[in-house]
């Protein structure tokens, strides 16, 4: 029995030492870690935290302690397998003791001797050696089947074990990176705390400069308001230091609710219906309200609804696109309504609330038709609904990309509004963005803002790129140097209580209290982060030194010469 034991065993291990091996999960794990630290020791000797980076690592280790705990999971069922198993086989050792015992005894008794000294006649002499035979491959069997029983069970006892061995190991070091992981979103937030406190001490007066800047654009803030927007890549910068930037933002304001250039997009090249178009743009429904008689139009007096929403379609869309037209017609009737409170108040009739005209054309007046008495009967029409609220249907000529919720422009956000990526596909470079933007045939989906010298153009030079991450350099240092980094080009603000001392600090100036750390001239500009999802320039980066998107936007408008601005969140750079 010993002899036959050691056999099958040596049988069994060799066949099981002879199969294809393959990867097992716990070696695809520490595959996954060893990537994983890769990724962490490069963030450990990155300069600035990179929060899309973070965020797609913490993605990452989230996975993996997902496939440890699987694992475990796994080796815990091995484990209660096992346990049950040790159990059924000290049940069945008695059995193997009985059958090792009558294998012995019956191997040894079958010969075909005892054919010759049985008492019996040779055919029960036969039959019996059978019946022997028969009680040995029993037992034989049973043995067998005992015996691999065995060795598997310590194959899988010595497998959990060295599985439970490797998984604390791995665990350990998920424990040690995601420690240091932590700290490192721990540092990004605080990064991103200290830039908003810098960006913050922009004062009142600076942002009021801002703002002066971006008015003197006379930026239309719908299509009523006529595009002037012009490709600065045609113009030649007017100064002979090279290379050239300019800084492109792709849209004007105010990009909230629909975007007029994206409606004729997803009408014309996507044959969306109006309402789709406006549930693409909106969190609200679209509803057959009664109309009030009569809405008070300054410098127009009174006009009934059906009119008034006739004219401002008829100015606010110049293109013939049917859906579009439609579109327009609802959204222009439920923001009057809903800034006139049910036409309670009067509504201007410029930009600062919608553009009207008493000129009519068909197309506009089929539209206005389309949705109000066709389709909801006599005295009613077609308004955007939040709940029972009509809603103030905002909209803009061209968003460039992207509508932003009410709240990420003017700081109260209304929940019919949508931060929208408005574009026909998914995108992930600006190329992709220039390919697939709805909006992407208005003049101002793309271009640079502003204008200086005979040229007319947005350029800047490489000194003029450099002073401007000086200025950010030394605010940085101190944030009471943001007193006297003003516009070069203009007087500085008379002190006040937030900078009881002001003045305009040469580029040298800034160079010079900034030292060894000054940037002489930018040689390399790029945009270096972009979060695709929302539409916002994240990082820029100045001859290597990285800049966050918004910080970099804010102090360009207030130092940048003459009344050149990046005028929203999306922007990139241009050089020549």
């Amino acid at each position: 029995m010993k002899r036959w034991g050691i056999i099958l065993t040596i049988i069994l291990l060799v066949l099981l030492a002879g199969g294809v091996r393959a990867t097992s999960p716990i070696e695809e794990l520490q595959t996954e870690i060893d990537k994983l630290s890769a990724s962490l020791e490069m963030s450990r000797r990155a300069t600035t935290p990179l929060e899309a980076e973070l965020s797609r690592l913490r993605a990452k280790l989230a996975s993996i302690q997902a496939g440890i705990d699987k694992a475990k999971a796994e080796l815990r069922s091995l484990e209660i397998s096992i346990s049950e198993r040790e159990k059924e086989f000290g049940q069945n050792y008695v059995l193997l003791a009985e059958r090792a015992a009558s294998f012995y005894k019956t191997s040894r008794y079958n010969s075909s001797l005892l054919i010759l000294f049985a008492n019996d006649s040779a055919g029960g002499a036969m039959r019996d050696l059978f019946y022997r035979r028969a009680a040995t491959d029993r037992d034989k069997n049973a043995i067998a089947e005992i015996s691999i029983n065995l060795i598997k069970l310590e194959a899988d006892k010595k497998k959990a074990q060295e599985d439970k061995a490797k998984l604390d190991e791995l665990q350990a070091k998920v424990d040690k990176e995601a420690k240091f992981f932590e700290g490192e979103i721990s540092g990004a937030k605080a990064y991103q705390q200290k830039l908003s406190q810098q960006i913050a001490t922009l004062n009142a007066k600076q942002q009021q400069i801002i703002a002066q800047k971006l008015g003197s654009l006379n930026l239309p803030r719908t299509l009523a308001g006529g595009l002037v927007c012009t490709d600065d890549r045609q113009l030649n910068p007017d100064f002979s230091e090279r290379p050239a930037f300019a800084f492109f933002t792709y849209g004007i304001p105010h990009r909230v609710g629909m975007n007029q250039y994206g409606a004729y997009g997803r009408a014309q090249s996507g044959g969306q219906t109006y309402r789709q178009i406006l549930e693409a743009y909106f969190n609200a429904s679209i509803k057959c309200r009664d109309m009030p008689n009569e809405i008070n139009v300054e410098g127009y007096g009174s006009r009934t609804m059906d009119e008034y929403v006739k004219g401002v379609v008829n100015k606010e869309m110049g293109a013939d696109i049917p859906e579009a037209l439609k579109a327009q017609a609802v959204a222009g009737r439920s923001y009057a309504l809903a800034y006139t409170n049910n036409a309670q108040g009067s509504i201007c009739a410029t930009q600062d609330c919608q553009v009207y005209s008493d000129a009519r054309r068909g197309t506009a007046n089929d539209a206005v038709d389309a949705t109000g008495k066709n389709v909801c009967g006599d005295g009613k029409a077609e308004v955007l609904v939040s709940g029972e609220e009509i809603v103030k249907a905002w909209y803009s000529s061209t968003d460039g990309g992207y509508t932003h919720t009410s709240g990420e422009v003017w700081g109260s956000n209304k929940g019919w509004t949508k931060n929208l990526r408005d574009t026909s596909g998914g995108v992930g470079s600006f190329g992709e963005l220039n390919e697939r933007a709805y909006d992407k045939e208005s003049k101002c989906f793309y271009a640079a803002q502003g204008w200086r010298g005979g040229s007319k153009s947005a350029w800047l030079s490489p000194s003029e790129v450099a002073d401007i991450a000086n200025v950010i350099l030394l605010v940085r240092k101190d944030s009471s140097n943001a007193c006297f980094v003003y516009q070069t080009d203009k007087t500085p603000p008379s002190p006040d209580k937030v900078c009881p001392q002001t003045g305009n600090w040469s580029a040298d100036e800034v160079k010079q209290k900034l030292g060894g750390e000054a940037i002489s001239s930018a040689n390399s500009v790029e945009i270096s982060g972009v979060d695709w999802g929302s539409g916002k320039t994240t990082q820029i980066k100045i001859n290597g030194i990285a800049f966050d998107g918004n910080e970099w936007k804010n102090y360009f408008n207030l130092r940048a010469p003459a009344n050149i601005q990046i005028v929203g969140p999306l922007y990139n750079v241009e050089r020549r």
